[in-house]
């Protein structure tokens, strides 16, 4: 189980097309500390860079979920992606 399953499992629950977390609220979800890196915009951008490996990213398209970092820096947005765009 990778640090970010939780999420995954999370986002798979959820009956709406769009979210909002904050990242305390995914820390809790996750049940640990974000890294530094999170407070990036890349760090979320979950279609960039598909050829490296980024567990939060996989997480989330796992759940059919891309994840984008709210400009207030303190937030993800996660949009359902339309079922062709899946994995």
């Amino acid at each position: 189980m990778n640090d970010y399953d939780a999420l995954r499992d999370y986002l798979k629950r959820q009956k709406q097309m769009e979210l909002v977390l904050s990242f305390d609220q995914i820390e809790e979800i996750i049940g640990a500390a974000l890294p530094r890196a999170a407070q990036r915009a890349s760090w979320w951008d979950s279609l960039r860079s598909p050829d490296i490996q980024m567990p939060q990213r996989e997480a989330c398209l796992a759940a059919g979920f891309a994840a984008t970092r709210m400009p207030d820096g303190k937030s993800v947005r996660f949009r359902k992606m339309p079922s062709e765009r899946r994995r």
